[in-house]
């Protein structure tokens, strides 16, 4: 990822809608962050899956202020799911990503007021990451090659989106046609991916009740 960004920054990155200039599926966004941050956390050996429950195992060096938060959240808990863990504090995960990327001069964060009601406009401030970011995880879905040849990051991050479903990525129904490519993307991660995939059809489900 450019200038080595934390996969939770890529993945908001990812989230931009470049045609319509905003970024799209805002309100699940926090889960998707945090559930990239465990993605990191238990590929780099810093929580482990003890029978679909995440455990910490040993601090992150020099994490970001999110893989921080997480992981002292899941040291200092009883065992929960993964489930649990990415569904908890969402809009924190939202906000400590969105001002590190604002810090860093990658998005403008135009805050306004519409009838004394406040309001924030996300753009990206290099659109090219973004499109970078969408054309690599498309490639790594469609299967052009083998899993085990893609950059890590990449094959996460890919995980995550089909997991997610992301239509700022792929259409719903091409996501469903490349369901078995995503599970091989999303092996090594897999406790991850099958929980954010629940927790969204949970929320979705709660929704349209």
């Amino acid at each position: 990822m450019a200038r080595g960004e934390s996969l939770a920054e890529s993945a908001f990155l990812l989230a931009f809608d470049l045609r319509k200039e905003r970024l799209a599926g805002r309100r699940s966004l926090g889960h998707l962050l945090r559930a990239a941050t465990l993605a990191e956390l238990l590929l780099g050996g810093h929580l482990s899956d003890e029978s679909g429950k995440a455990r910490a195992v040993t601090p992150p060096v020099d994490p970001s202020p999110l893989q921080a938060a997480v992981w002292k959240q899941i040291a200092t808990s009883p065992p929960h799911s993964w489930q649990r863990w990415i569904g908890k504090d969402a809009s924190l995960a939202f906000r400590l990503v969105r001002d590190g990327l604002e810090a860093a001069r990658l998005i403008r964060v135009e805050r306004h007021r519409v009838l004394l009601i406040p309001v924030k406009r996300y753009t990206p401030r290099r659109p090219y990451l973004s499109r970078r970011l969408a054309e690599r995880v498309v490639a790594a879905v469609r299967g052009g090659r083998p899993v085990s040849h893609l950059a890590r990051e990449v094959r996460l991050l890919a995980a995550l989106a089909g997991a997610a479903r992301m239509t700022v990525v792929l259409p719903a129904r091409e996501w469903s046609r490349h369901g078995k490519r995503i599970e091989e993307l999303s092996a090594p991660v897999e406790p991850v991916t099958t929980a954010l995939r629940k927790a969204l059809q949970y929320e979705a489900a709660a929704d349209a009740a």
